[in-house]
């Protein structure tokens, strides 16, 4: 019996580091590591020893006797990935994968003192930066963040009925009370404190802010009411407290989503499945009401190139060509997109669609019984209808302008960068400029996760990006370079407190944890979200401090 990774693999390569025979691929030493839409297991030299497994912070590995369902496919998935090659043993060793050079690309000296560095930003880039330095200094850490409540990511950005994939917010929440860790939490840089305060408190600040700010289509109407972006949507349905309950209406009964990537795969996903089934997760009270009231009976998902260069994963869309209840269907307007799905070999993504229904949806009318996805490739939207608030959406394709009737927009076509006050910002890019993680002209500023490399790469990509921001910093501190901070670290706190008196710390973290997990006990449900400011920081303190709304 052999293991194989599924489809909540976050590519952190925790697996790798443990597998005695080197039978998970790409590692972190090969080329292909990070281009890859998930790790592979290579049937032909797995032991079953299972240490990936147990490994694993998503559970995303398991015997291939085990797997059930739309799981079954991955073991074929695992296989194909290897086919090209018939492995031999290395040099009569009992491995038949050869393992690299050993590397140590890092040397501290015996002597090395300890030092204090700030994280912003307590998703999962700033929690790997984390990670590294707690598990391989003597570093103190202070985490830092603007909600009230860690998690960044992994909280307010996993789809909640990916309940393993959130798992791995378990293997960062050790960290929060280390013995070396200072948390502040709903404490903002620009806004409670400076960069400069953070700095002169630190011998090393690493900001993790990830990329807030959504991409734009660039279209008339694009402002319309019902016209929002997909980050707005996840936010909704995931009780983050700076999207308000009623923000989405779902009186509609078709949704237009622009894009195809998996976070457009995602929403379309929530929008369709049977609240019930999603009443077991940690979605949003407000969110699992509005959608067992919700009208909406078909998403049509826009992507402007063929299935060929879509930017879903093929896990994502599987994980869609079983949603119990729903049809999916490829719009076939165009030639090309029946052509390119059939040519499809074992490894192209377009092959997942082989056996899908493929028919010219008629979407300028009302939708048909039923619930069901149309993706439509080939189509580009040009125009968003209606008076004041969405009615169509004029998009063109091969087959000329069409408008489709839609209550609602959701832009879906990837993530950007916001300017951090007090640190360089390229407009291009929406990234802050760095050489291997260090910004530029800021000594002792380092940037890490989609700040530093822009809104690519899924959870796991962040640990080998903040290897690299750590890996920097350090060399600078052997190297001396870093500047002395003017202040202690009861100096910070004292500063943080004063500035705003409702900061959350690791015990009140544990508070809010407590609450969550209980609120959720007597529904059957992993927990039930504080969705408000005021809800999160009076939990955390006990209810005992009177909070302003």
């Amino acid at each position: 019996m052999t293991y194989a990774i599924t489809q909540t693999c976050c590519s952190d390569a925790t697996c790798v580091a443990v597998c005695p025979v080197n039978c998970i691929h790409p590692t972190p030493q090969e080329r292909a590591f990070g281009s890859t839409e998930m790790l592979y297991i290579d049937p032909k030299t797995c032991i079953d020893c299972g240490a990936c497994a147990d490994a694993c912070p998503v559970d995303a590995i398991f015997p291939v006797d085990s797997l059930f369902g739309a799981q079954k496919e991955y073991a074929g998935i695992n296989a194909a990935y290897f086919d090209d090659e018939d492995p031999e043993p290395v040099d009569d060793s009992p491995n038949f994968h050869a393992w690299g050079e050993p590397a140590f690309e890092r040397s501290l000296p015996s002597d090395f003192a300890p030092i204090r560095v700030a994280v912003v930003g307590t998703g999962p880039a700033g929690m790997y930066a984390a990670e590294d330095l707690l598990l391989h200094t003597n570093a103190e850490v202070t985490l830092v963040d603007r909600l009230p409540v860690a998690g960044g990511l992994v909280r307010y950005g996993v789809a909640p009925d990916h309940p393993a994939t959130k798992k791995v917010g378990d293997t960062f929440a050790r960290f929060h009370t280390h013995p070396r860790v200072r948390m502040h939490l709903g404490l903002e840089v620009g806004r409670d404190i400076t960069t400069e305060e953070l700095s002169a408190h630190h011998d090393a600040v690493i900001y993790a802010v990830g990329a807030s700010a959504d991409r734009r289509l660039g279209i008339p109407g694009e402002d319309r009411s019902g016209s929002i972006s997909a980050t707005t949507f996840v936010s909704w349905y995931n009780a983050h407290p700076e999207v308000a309950p009623d923000t989405i209406d779902l009186s509609a009964e078709r949704v237009v989503v622009v894009g195809n990537g998996n976070v457009a795969l995602d929403v379309a996903r929530i929008l369709v499945s049977d609240p019930e089934a999603l009443a077991g997760t940690d979605i949003a009270d407000h969110a699992l009401a509005a959608l067992r009231a919700s009208k909406v009976r078909e998403v049509v998902l826009l992507g402007r190139r063929g299935p060929e260069d879509a930017a879903y994963t093929r896990s994502e869309l599987l994980a869609l060509k079983h949603l119990a209840g729903v049809q999916l269907v490829v719009d076939d307007h165009d030639p090309r997109i029946g052509v390119t799905i059939d040519a499809a070999g074992p490894k192209d993504k377009a092959a997942v669609l082989q056996g899908v229904t493929r028919a010219e949806a008629d979407c300028s009318v009302a939708p048909a019984p039923g619930r069901r996805i149309v993706l439509r490739f080939h189509s580009t939207p040009v125009e968003v209808l209606g008076g004041g608030s969405v009615s169509a959406v004029r998009i063109t394709g091969a087959s000329g302008e069409v408008e489709v009737p839609a209550g609602l927009l959701l832009r879906a076509i990837g993530y950007r960068g916001a300017p951090v006050a007090g640190l360089p910002f390229d407009e291009a890019t929406g990234t802050v400029p760095h050489e291997r993680g260090r910004v530029s002209g800021r000594p002792g500023t380092y940037v890490v996760g989609w700040i530093k490399r822009g809104p690519s790469g899924g959870i796991g990509a962040n640990r080998t990006c903040a290897a690299e921001t750590v890996g920097t910093l350090l060399d600078d501190a052997v190297a001396g370079s870093l500047p002395a901070p003017t202040g202690a670290a009861n100096a910070f706190r004292r500063l943080a407190r004063r500035r705003n008196r409702h900061v959350v710390d690791a015990r009140g973290l544990a508070a809010i944890n407590r609450a969550e997990v209980a609120r959720g006990r007597s529904d059957g449900r992993p927990r039930v979200k504080l969705a408000t400011v005021r809800q999160l920081v009076s939990t955390a303190r006990g209810n005992r401090w009177r909070v302003p709304r």
